[in-house]
């Protein structure tokens, strides 16, 4: 069963590990290694998850990056089944001969 409105995994972040520990959003771009405003477009939904963020939040705050890179896909995928409509393919039926 698929989620209908899976959120993007930077909400996951914010809400279940930066905001819990206390961190503020500097200071975790600051364990992350990241600039403030990466971190920022990341947290707020603005950017998408690169593998190596994901990796970066493995390690540094133990949330498998497995996990993380599932939620991307999983949020890629709902909001590009809410654009199937834009999309014009004709299904492709091979013809014997």
């Amino acid at each position: 069963m698929r989620m209908l409105n899976p959120p993007h995994p930077g909400a996951f972040v914010r809400t279940e590990v930066i905001e819990p520990l206390g961190l503020t959003v500097g200071a975790a771009a600051a364990v992350l290694g990241v600039s403030r405003p990466t971190l920022s477009s990341f947290l707020n939904g603005r950017s998408d998850l690169s593998s190596i963020m994901a990796l970066r939040i493995e390690k540094a705050f133990g949330v498998k990056m497995d996990t993380l890179m599932r939620m991307q896909v999983s949020y890629d995928v709902a909001r590009t089944r809410e654009r199937e409509g834009e999309v014009q393919v004709t299904r492709y039926r091979s013809v014997t001969v």
